[in-house]
């Protein structure tokens, strides 16, 4: 497994090989053992899965908060999709800060993204599927969210027409005045 950091702490994009032949390909997307012999040691107790239908289907920026924080394990089943993880971790040298990635099916990347991230993104295509795993399962009562444009967080989401949102989404509340529950507890 190929693993390479994007410059936020502890957020890492793996690619799994792929062995193929005639018949397509065979690739091990996950494997505990593996990644705890590179210092990356999450238990995942929660899969998901989702289809947007349309293009520029904007889904996020989510997350959700201590005691039942989650690092989720991001790759695409179908189709394109931009993918975003911005850093909300008090005290962190990246406060603020985000990392964008392409992730397609035919590239195989995934995004690892710790605990004290929000996550979302957009589709490039329609059908586009989103496969993800959870450390922790779903808790409504300590779910957050972020304004996907908001211009403080300066994310490009390279729109290519009006973008498809709920209205959880479009309501979220701007970065300025966020109270992070999340506290880095790396080195500075």
């Amino acid at each position: 497994m190929n693993i390479e950091e994007t410059g936020l702490p502890g957020l890492v994009v793996l690619t799994p090989p792929r062995f193929g032949d005639e018949r397509g390909f065979f690739s091990e997307t996950y494997n505990a053992e593996k990644l705890a012999e590179h210092g990356i040691a999450i238990t995942f107790v929660q899969d998901n899965h989702s289809l947007s239908a349309e293009t520029n289907t904007v889904r996020g920026l989510h997350f959700q908060a201590p005691p039942r924080a989650q690092a989720k394990l991001v790759r695409c089943g179908r189709g394109r999709l931009w993918d975003v993880a911005v850093d909300i971790r008090r005290g962190s040298p990246t406060y603020g800060q985000h990392f964008g990635i392409e992730l397609t099916f035919e590239n195989a990347k995934q995004l690892l993204i710790p605990a004290g991230f929000a996550h979302g993104f957009i589709t490039r295509e329609p059908g586009t599927e989103i496969i993800y795993k959870c450390s922790d399962t779903y808790a409504p009562e300590t779910e957050g969210a972020l304004l996907w444009s908001d211009p403080d967080l300066g994310i490009d989401w390279q729109l290519t027409g009006n973008p498809i949102l709920s209205g959880k989404d479009a309501d979220a509340p701007a970065f300025i005045g966020f109270e992070s529950p999340f506290t880095y507890e790396g080195a500075a």
